[in-house]
């Protein structure tokens, strides 16, 4: 039976061995999130980067800048990173490069797996079943905030863990500790992180529809995947 486990951020990621693995990349608030939508809302591919002037080049390429640092909107950029500025029909068969303070980090340090999805709670159920039928480990890879563990991500990874009970072994402690805290989470997800720092810290920044939206579970039938230099979406794929 594959196995399941959770990194709590891609700082240690050096204790993994990535090769043959699916990696689950995660950040719920928001980069991961807002690539779903993105991708639910008609986007072509996305080009996730390290850093401001890489993504910055990609302009040249004709596709759509967005950028975030410590949760606001880069200056000079097309877009930052809230799902609701992907909405609406303005992005429909774009290309879009992003680079985002955590999210896009975690993505480009998992280069080395077999496969790298892009998770979110708006496409919780779509992952799981790929999952299910790709029978890879996985490792689910938390963004967390410049390193450091941070709670909605590893939320995330428990309700992953949670869909896949009984398809995955679960051998490892950081795994059953993201099961648990989602099961005492999960009756109400946006009262318990009220009090975690990435929500104060986004709060702060008066952005309170973000982080409900964020937390709705199954939203899109969404499968970001990593090819090459890119993500695209898989689901469009499966479907045809």
């Amino acid at each position: 039976m594959a196995s399941i486990d959770v990194c709590f951020s891609p700082e240690l990621l050096h204790l993994y061995d990535l090769k043959g693995k699916a990696v689950v990349a995660v950040d719920i608030l928001r980069a991961t999130s807002t690539m779903v939508t993105a991708f639910a809302h008609g986007v072509a591919n996305i080009f996730p980067v390290m850093d401001l002037e890489e993504c910055r080049g990609y302009a040249a390429q004709g596709c759509l800048t967005a950028a975030e640092r410590n949760g606001i909107k880069a200056e000079g950029f097309d877009l930052g990173n809230s799902p609701f500025g992907y909405m609406g029909g303005s992005v429909q068969g774009r290309d879009i490069a992003i680079t985002t303070t955590n999210g896009t980090r975690a993505i480009r340090l998992s280069e080395a797996a077999e496969e790298i999805i892009v998770g979110a709670f708006l496409n919780l159920q779509a992952v799981a079943d790929y999952l299910a039928a790709l029978q890879l480990d996985v490792l689910v890879v938390c963004a967390g905030w410049k390193g450091q563990f941070n709670l909605e991500d590893t939320l995330f990874a428990g309700a992953l863990v949670e869909r896949l009970q009984g398809k995955f072994s679960t051998e490892n402690d950081s795994t059953l500790a993201a099961l648990y805290l989602y099961q005492t989470a999960k009756a109400d997800l946006v009262a318990f992180l009220r009090q975690s720092s990435h929500v104060r810290r986004l709060e702060h920044l008066e952005i309170h529809k973000d982080i409900e939206f964020c937390l709705r579970h199954d939203a899109f039938n969404v499968l970001p995947v990593w090819r090459q230099d890119r993500l695209v979406d898989l689901a469009l794929e499966l479907e045809s």
